[in-house]
């Protein structure tokens, strides 16, 4: 039971394991798409001569205010780029991330409410075990009394046996010797 615990343990951590690798990926994924977002509006930007450079620098505030929660690769990209007007995007990857938050938060509470239940399940067998393992020795103890009761009786009826056998066999003496004494001529 031990080892299987072990075993959904190990399981456990392979998923949140996995379930980091995909998080990473999606905000990796996510990186890409800004960027790419990044250069369609820079090419944007170069087939519209009507924008001068203050214009685009007021337009442009890092992704910091956007977004509170962000993967450094994608707050190291932003450093060096800046992009114009980004808000309508990020709100769903501020959501898409909250959500696989929430999907994490509620795998993680299943895999501790299986662990919990597995916990539960070990201390219940490890409890049954110890109960038939009591009952087992009381088991044999009984046996064991009887046994010994059983070889007390037969031990007492072998010595009386003996004393018998040992009054029958000075009688036999006697006899023989008085035998002896009433026929000495034979």
């Amino acid at each position: 039971m031990a080892a299987e615990a072990q075993k959904q343990i190990e399981d456990l951590q392979a998923q949140v394991r996995l379930l980091t690798q995909k998080a990473t990926a999606a905000v990796d994924k996510w990186a890409d798409y800004e960027d790419e977002i990044q250069e369609l509006r820079k090419q944007q930007s170069q087939g519209e001569p009507s924008r001068d450079s203050t214009e685009q620098r007021s337009e442009s505030p890092s992704r910091f205010s956007y977004l509170p929660v962000q993967n450094r690769l994608s707050s190291f990209l932003s450093a060096r780029k800046s992009t114009p007007n980004l808000q309508s995007p990020q709100s769903p990857s501020a959501t898409d991330l909250a959500a696989a938050l929430s999907r994490e938060q509620k795998l993680r509470q299943a895999a501790e409410k299986k662990l919990d239940e597995g916990s539960g399940e070990l201390e219940e067998l490890s409890s049954q075990l110890f109960q038939q393992a009591n009952e087992m020795v009381a088991t044999e103890r009984k046996a064991r009394a009887k046994l010994e009761e059983r070889v007390a009786i037969l031990e007492s009826r072998d010595g009386e046996k003996r004393k018998r056998l040992e009054k029958l066999e000075g009688a036999v003496a006697r006899i023989e010797r008085v035998r002896g004494l009433l026929a000495p001529g034979r």
